[in-house]
């Protein structure tokens, strides 16, 4: 049984990026890898399947929300099927992301937070309001279904 899987939000794209500059991305053969959350305190299991476009992630927007989770958009960066920019992934790999999200309460407050500490780093919001747009024209092409 499967399910159709939505977009992320937008900062899932910048949480993506932040776990492979962090090297919290471990490949385990080619449909599976392991995901460290940016706390340190979780793995995700990632399952994926480009051919069939059969997914799966035990994090939190995967499974109980039905978007491509941020684990299964970080390993699609490293396999190379959606764009993945080093000098935005360098200035994220350091963010606990959970803190952010439990401190603010909104998406959208978390990408001004994010947005500010990347401008510190010479990074400016219209690269990466232009990164988000080209992953999410790439994700937009697949058709995936999350594995029940």
């Amino acid at each position: 049984m499967t399910a159709e899987l939505s977009l992320p939000p937008r900062i899932k794209i910048l949480e993506a990026a932040g776990a492979v500059a962090g090297g919290r991305v471990k490949v385990i053969s080619e449909h599976e890898a392991e995901v460290k959350a940016s706390e340190g305190d979780r793995t995700y299991r990632v399952f994926l399947d480009i051919e069939s476009g059969l997914v799966s992630s035990d994090d939190n927007g995967t499974t109980f929300k039905n978007y491509l989770g941020y684990p299964i958009v970080a390993l699609l960066m490293i396999k190379g099927e959606v764009p993945y920019d080093s000098e935005i992934g360098d200035g994220l790999k350091d963010i606990k992301w959970r803190t952010l999200n439990e401190q603010y309460k909104s998406y959208r407050v978390v990408e001004a937070v994010i947005k500010e500490k990347l401008r510190a780093k010479g990074i400016s919001d219209k690269r990466v309001d232009e990164y988000i747009k080209k992953v999410f024209g790439k994700l937009s092409q697949y058709s995936f279904r999350k594995l029940i």
